[in-house]
């Protein structure tokens, strides 16, 4: 049971039970009541504030509803919260809670009544109909149940108490603002190969930058585009369309930051917004990764072998349009996702299945602060211009590879005895018994090793390349012995059997008819 013990002033606020709604992972405190106040009680300020304090138990349900009546009048609402954390033995989840706020509207799954999140980045916000904190949708603050939500991600054994604090100003709200959004196009090269990075964080989640900020960061990465990426918020939406140009294409979306994983929405309709309250076993994600593909977006799986509590991902990949393989510098756990995915290539390839029922592999930098490097990784598409579309496209197809920065580039085909010819994610449509000539052109990559994976695993290590950067690696085979040939470009190792950390790899190019 969780223990509730409102206080503040003014009338309609006491003691309230506690009762479940919905699944089994929401509960709903009893409420805060401002409407009933009477305008004696009102601050000559204009301002009225209610304090509650409770307990959450260890096990508490994933999301915690507070409900807040507001009347009518109200010009902005403001939220502030507090915990504790008492230390814990070593090896034990303390406490952690995350919070944000839906209107009147409601708290339904997938419903019009989100109003933003800021997870535990931040211990304060406010809405109006003019502004609002980063995380949070400007708009107007309408009477009726409000629902302050709280998401406590872990809690310590002697349970997480808490303490927040509503303020409700009373007056004229300011003017409504209209949302202006980046375009969905840029100067491009026409058919050509742009450098994107599609997950990053800015100050509208638990990033520390600004999207101006990041925007100055990808351009001296020498990036093309990036994804607007906040955990479980679409307000950001609305800030890019200053730091947009020419010369970079800034696509919407979101990460929707689940207790059973992280999943990217790459390039979604501008002010799309797609829920995260839920787990795997509840088998509600098909409908949002529904939701993401009818807003034009792709859904891509992130970090998916991540060791944070509730990043590992477990809904599966049959809604994936693609997996973030590479995250960030390179480490285990990129090392793991890697593996798994080639498992994938190699489970499409098998008999009597369709051999482009694959998942392309992306990298993307998640940079969230200094010192996080904005383009480490990046993901190279193969695009008919830069615009949102085609973009999108060239992922989804799997024209791309993934390097380290804009220094490395990569340019991997196969060719056919008769002058047949394909491409990163193509397919060269020969005979099984065929030669098949495969090719990697490297620049940008000095001391580096190339290795060919095959179904059968690495099946051609060539020398390291010289301190140039520069080099050319070919390697023949038949369709027969490689049903795909993917190249990865790895750092020298200072010792041991591991290879080194990567500097760029490529999705595969399939061989034979099927």
């Amino acid at each position: 049971m969780c223990e509730e013990h409102p206080s503040g002033t003014g009338h309609g606020v006491g003691r309230r039970a506690v009762f479940l709604t919905g699944a089994a992972t929401a509960l709903t405190l009893g409420g805060v009541d401002f409407a009933s106040a009477a305008d004696g009680d009102r601050a000559r300020d204009g301002r009225e504030t209610r304090t509650v304090r409770g307990t959450l138990p260890p096990g508490a349900p994933d999301f915690v509803h507070l409900p807040v009546e507001v009347p009518d009048g109200v010009r902005e609402i403001k939220v502030s919260y507090t915990y504790d954390r008492p230390a814990v033995p070593a090896g034990t989840a303390g406490n952690a809670l995350d919070i944000g706020i839906f209107d009147e509207r409601g708290t339904e799954l997938g419903g019009r009544g989100f109003r933003g999140w800021s997870g535990g980045a931040r211990t304060e916000f406010f809405l109006r109909a003019d502004d609002a904190t980063p995380g949070y949708l400007p708009g107007p603050v309408r009477a009726g149940t409000w629902h302050i939500a709280l998401g406590p991600y872990t809690v310590a054994p002697r349970g997480l108490p808490y303490e927040i604090t509503v303020t409700l100003t009373y007056g004229t709200p300011g003017a409504a603002v209209r949302p202006v959004y980046p375009p969905e196009r840029a100067k491009g090269r026409g058919r050509a190969w742009y450098r994107g990075d599609c997950h990053l964080h800015s100050w509208h989640s638990d990033g520390r930058r600004t999207p101006a900020e990041i925007a100055a960061l990808a351009r001296a990465a020498g990036l093309d585009f990036i994804n607007s990426s906040e955990h479980n918020t679409h307000s950001a939406h609305a800030h890019w369309a200053g730091t947009a140009g020419d010369d970079l294409l800034v696509l919407l979306g979101e990460e929707i930051t689940t207790r059973n994983g992280h999943v990217v929405a790459i390039g979604t309709d501008p002010g799309t917004f797609v829920d995260w309250r839920y787990r795997a076993r509840d088998n509600r994600f098909g409908r949002f990764a529904r939701q993401i593909r009818r807003a034009g977006g792709l859904v891509v799986p992130a970090h998916p072998h991540a060791t944070c509590i509730g990043c590992n991902w477990k809904f599966g990949f049959g809604e994936a349009d693609a997996v973030e393989v590479w995250n960030g510098p390179w480490t285990p756990d990129d090392e793991v996702a890697l593996a798994d995915w080639d498992g994938m290539l190699v489970a499409s390839v098998r008999e009597g299945r369709d051999g482009r029922d694959w998942i392309p592999a992306m990298g993307s930098s998640d940079a969230h602060r200094d010192p996080d490097a904005v383009g480490l990784p990046q993901t190279v598409v193969l695009a008919d211009d830069l615009t949102r579309e085609a973009v999108l496209d060239g992922i989804r197809a799997g024209r791309s590879y993934v390097a380290e920065s804009a220094g490395v580039s990569l340019a991997f085909t196969a060719s056919g005895g008769r002058g047949e010819h394909v491409g990163i994610g193509e397919r060269l449509r020969v005979d099984d018994d065929t030669p098949v000539a495969v090719r990697l052109e490297v620049e940008g990559a000095p001391r580096c090793t190339v290795r060919f994976v095959t179904d059968q695993g690495v099946l051609h290590t060539g020398a390291p390349l010289p301190v140039s950067g520069s080099g050319v690696l070919e390697w023949r085979t038949t369709p027969s012995y490689a049903a795909y040939v993917r190249a990865e470009l790895r750092h020298e190792t200072a010792a041991g059997p591991l290879p080194g950390a990567l500097a760029g790899f490529t999705n595969p190019i399939f061989l034979g008819r099927r």
